[in-house]
């Protein structure tokens, strides 16, 4: 089992995106009843990164991931940041409950008040989770996108990276002008082997985070074109 603390100087690393997962907060404008939250998840190359970027333009939420928390708590030097410091002064690990606890200072600012919060990578292990319901931090609906294992090994294996702009294409879904094939770039993290370990991953964290949430889970065919995928989204939504 994956520990769900957070390797600090991994924030940004694919490592990090194994859970996929996006959480919105969408806040009341009245009234003091705490924000609805919402947690999406997903599978690599499910396209929760697409879904998380539909939701935000729809919805309006503030888009932040953790560790946009943690680098703007350490670079304000909050109590919360400089005791997430002293993890990164060592390379060690920052414990989920501090995570959770700056995340849960973030929900209760003024901007994700008025709008709604995407929160971009979390939870991403069962230990995150119980530490989330150990915080009373209540999720009203869990969006999990689901894609067959065979599907999502296509998507990512025929993903290119052109290195002079820095563009995806995919050799079947987005196919690249003939004339930069020969400069394309196979990506490690895009070939099979790969995708099946962050798969394998995938599964054996969200199976266990799954029972956490088992009472507002709505789950999402992922499998479709994105609009449509959306449009299940929209209604797993419905009532908040």
């Amino acid at each position: 089992k994956h520990s769900g603390s957070i390797w600090v100087q991994h924030l940004s690393s694919p490592a990090t995106r194994i859970m996929g997962v996006c959480a919105a907060s969408c806040a009341g404008t009245g009234g003091g009843g705490s924000a609805p939250l919402v947690v999406i998840a997903g599978p690599p190359a499910a396209g929760k990164g697409t879904q998380c970027d539909k939701i935000k333009e729809k919805f309006g939420y503030v888009h932040i991931s953790t560790g946009d928390i943690l680098r703007d708590n350490v670079k304000k030097g909050t109590e919360l940041g400089l005791k997430a410091k002293g993890f990164m002064d060592s390379g060690g690990l920052v414990p989920s409950e501090l995570i959770v606890d700056l995340v849960k200072d973030r929900l209760m600012q003024a901007d994700i008040k008025e709008k709604g919060c995407l929160l971009d990578g979390f939870p991403r292990a069962p230990d995150q989770a119980q530490a989330m319901v150990d915080a009373g931090l209540k999720v009203d609906k869990f969006l999990l996108i689901q894609v067959p294992d065979e599907m999502l090994v296509e998507r990512g294996c025929g993903r290119r990276l052109d290195p002079e702009t820095g563009d995806i294409y995919h050799l079947k879904f987005k196919p690249p002008p003939a004339e930069i094939m020969d400069r394309l770039v196979h990506r490690s993290d895009d070939q099979e082997e790969a995708i099946r370990v962050r798969l394998g991953n995938y599964h054996s964290q969200i199976d266990g985070i799954l029972p956490f949430f088992k009472e507002v889970v709505v789950k999402i065919d992922g499998s479709s074109k994105p609009d449509e995928v959306f449009g299940l989204v929209c209604n797993g939504l419905e009532g908040l």
